[in-house]
């Protein structure tokens, strides 16, 4: 059985706000439409992705012509709808291959994720934007909880945004403003979430006891590409009855012990 973690903001309507402050526009455009098509469970038409992102149909109809000749995009010519073609695992193969953050991380998601039963992702830290899952190891046990790699949440939700808000260079004003942008299912207060917030400073990592996703327990520690830079973390994902019962402290302390040696690999330090 396989439960995958929520996304807890609409895409379509993410994507369509960026696009109105970009100053960029064609290329945020482009990037909003591979974003849609790769969430879409199925092919889109011109007018469905127009409509999604708040384009004008021929605008939107020249750039799913430019992204179709560049093999990034395919335009099935029966129904005329449209889906990512396979120019994109190019990139991300080219990506992955300069990435050594999932060279290195990915033993250690594996052995704790079999010595902890538990789902452990190593994520990437986009600003206060949002973390995207690059590497993910499951362990062999009949109730998983996944994430795809490539995954997108927002940056602040859960243990991870604990991690961000706790070592991350960032205003209280700024942090506070998008936390009341996040959607849980059981939100904790502002008072209780910056005590949290505190706690993971304190210990080196993170916990979310069922605030994002009711039962589901998840622990974060962040890693540093440089001092003083964080850029990556590492999150595992479990039942809370579960991980409560195996040790949550020794969980978490085996995510940041694991994290500090990455913060150290990756820095040279």
């Amino acid at each position: 059985m396989t439960v995958a973690p929520q996304v807890d903001a609409r895409p379509d309507l993410e994507l369509a706000k960026a696009l109105e402050s970009s100053k960029a526009p064609a290329i945020s455009r482009a990037a909003a439409i591979l974003r849609l098509l790769g969430k879409s469970d199925t092919p889109l038409s011109l007018q469905a992705i127009a409509t999604q992102l708040g384009l004008v149909p021929s605008t939107c109809l020249y750039l799913l012509r430019a992204l179709v000749a560049e093999e990034l995009v395919a335009l099935d010519a029966t129904t005329k709808r449209y889906s990512l073609e396979a120019g994109v695992l190019t990139l991300a193969r080219h990506w992955l291959r300069h990435n050594r953050f999932t060279d290195l991380a990915q033993p250690a998601l594996d052995r704790i994720s079999q010595a902890h039963q538990v789902t452990v992702l190593g994520v990437q830290v986009v600003g206060l934007e949002h973390i995207i899952v690059v590497a993910a190891s499951q362990s062999r046990g009949n109730l998983q909880l996944s994430a795809q790699i490539g995954s997108r949440f927002p940056a602040l939700i859960s243990a991870t945004g604990r991690c961000i808000a706790a070592f991350g260079d960032h205003s209280k004003s700024e942090l506070e403003s998008r936390f009341h942008k996040l959607r849980w299912d059981d939100p904790p207060s502002l008072t209780d979430w910056w005590a949290q917030v505190d706690e993971t400073r304190e210990c080196g990592f993170g916990v979310d006891n069922g605030h994002y996703i009711s039962g589901v327990s998840v622990l974060a520690a962040p890693v540093w590409k440089a001092p003083g830079q964080l850029s990556h973390a590492l999150v595992a994902i479990g039942i809370g009855s579960a991980v409560q019962r195996a040790g949550t402290a020794d969980l978490g302390r085996a995510l940041a012990d694991a994290a500090q040696l990455l913060s150290n690999q990756l820095s040279g330090g």
